[in-house]
């Protein structure tokens, strides 16, 4: 008997991911596409360079006999709030706990091994961040929720509080409706952000972005208007995502425990980051994602808070 999406989603669901959905390869009605070849040519990828590779245009390129994607979700929130103390550092909560990379990993594998074993002839590849894959897009084809005027997906059931994985396979299996936008005529995203680095609904400039710029630009400092507008930010920002109604409304904790913050990241010192060692920055970031930020941009962003309070 034939695998079916319904016992690929019971499987899914057995593993331990919170949300799974089906979306076939072909026939989308989006413009995602132009939509992600307008944003580059605007120059918003900043020197995220790997954001412009052409495989990003065709899921094919990724497992040529691809027919259908499974797209999942883990549910990451945990109730734990931000410090408002200026000496206190402000870390995303994508990163509080466990590496995500470790924890989706290890449930995208146990799935895709469960597939590869019904059949001999069944295909698949899965990825958590790690191929040039429009996660979010495949998501909302999926059914899983709607990319926001922030450029989140966001699920009625979590919110945005989610990491989101896939796994592809040559199976032609059902797929699932995708999801319509429920952003409405809310804009409290792009009025909260403090360096307008949402340009216009659904597009964000990451030369504009606090997280962009604490995680990923490597320079020795910050621009100015960035520095100016961190407010403890010191990995990442959560300020779209905390203003969102549904967030505050629908987000619940999550029940996977890697993904509860590790004491250090709750309430940062700035003082003790601005001058952390290799090894403290090893000791304190082991096993998390926050270790793609490297110890001399770790002092370097702490600084620039500690100048802003200054």
């Amino acid at each position: 008997m034939p695998l079916d999406s319904s016992q690929i989603k019971a499987a899914a669901m057995e593993i331990g991911f919170h949300l799974v959905g089906i979306a076939s390869i072909d026939n989308h009605q989006d413009n995602a596409v132009a939509h992600l070849k307008n944003w580059l040519d605007l120059g918003y990828q900043a020197d995220m360079a790997w954001m412009a590779s052409p495989k990003r245009e065709d899921i094919r390129c990724c497992l040529p006999q691809v027919k259908s994607l499974i797209a999942v979700a883990l549910n990451y929130y945990t109730p734990h709030q931000h410090s408002n103390d200026p000496q206190v550092g402000k870390i995303s909560r994508y990163g509080w706990g466990r590496d995500y990379h470790k924890v989706m990993g290890k449930k995208l594998k146990a799935l895709n091994n469960w597939l590869r074993s019904q059949d001999e002839s069944i295909i698949t590849r899965y990825y958590v961040d790690t191929a040039p894959v429009q996660d979010k897009v495949w998501a909302q084809r999926a059914g899983l929720g709607w990319i926001a005027k922030n450029g989140n997906l966001i699920s009625p059931k979590y919110g945005s509080w989610m990491f989101l994985g896939e796994v592809l396979t040559n199976l032609e299996l059902t797929p699932d409706t995708a999801h319509t936008n429920h952003c409405g005529t809310c804009t409290r995203c792009l009025e909260a952000c403090p360096t307008q680095a949402i340009v216009t609904p659904y597009v964000v400039d990451a030369n504009r972005c606090i997280a962009y710029h604490t995680i990923e630009n490597r320079e020795p400092e910050l621009p100015q208007a960035i520095a100016n507008n961190l407010s403890g930010w010191v990995a990442g920002c959560d300020i779209c995502q905390d203003v969102c109604p549904w967030n505050q409304r629908f987000a619940q904790s999550t029940n996977i425990n890697d993904f509860q913050p590790y004491p250090d990241n709750i309430r940062p010192q700035l003082n003790e980051l601005a001058s952390i060692s290799e090894v403290e920055w090893d000791r304190r970031f082991r096993a998390s994602a926050l270790r793609r930020i490297k110890p001399n941009m770790w002092r370097r962003n702490a600084r620039a808070n500690l100048n802003e309070e200054s």
